[in-house]
């Protein structure tokens, strides 16, 4: 079994984007989030915990879980452009 699961995944990104409403709805929503974090490492961004030998995938995902990486919606992305 994946761990975390992905409920706990989704609970733990709304819980950390300091946001009322939820910004990840869906298993899709998480999913790339984790993946674009992934291409970020594996492009040559320096993970933000101990990679400990694992793949960027699963290091994008523990990020994601500890509140090191937050997920924006896009509403908020069009405020950074």
């Amino acid at each position: 079994m994946l761990r975390p699961s992905f409920n706990e995944l989704v609970d733990a990104a709304n819980k950390y984007s300091g946001q009322e409403e939820p910004v990840v709805e869906s298993r899709y929503s998480i999913v790339i989030a984790a993946a674009k974090r992934a291409r970020q490492l594996i492009d040559g961004d320096e993970p933000l915990v101990d990679p400990k030998g694992r793949k960027p995938l699963s290091i994008a995902i523990d990020e994601i879980y500890q509140g090191k990486v937050q997920i924006l919606s896009e509403d908020d992305t069009a405020d950074i452009d």
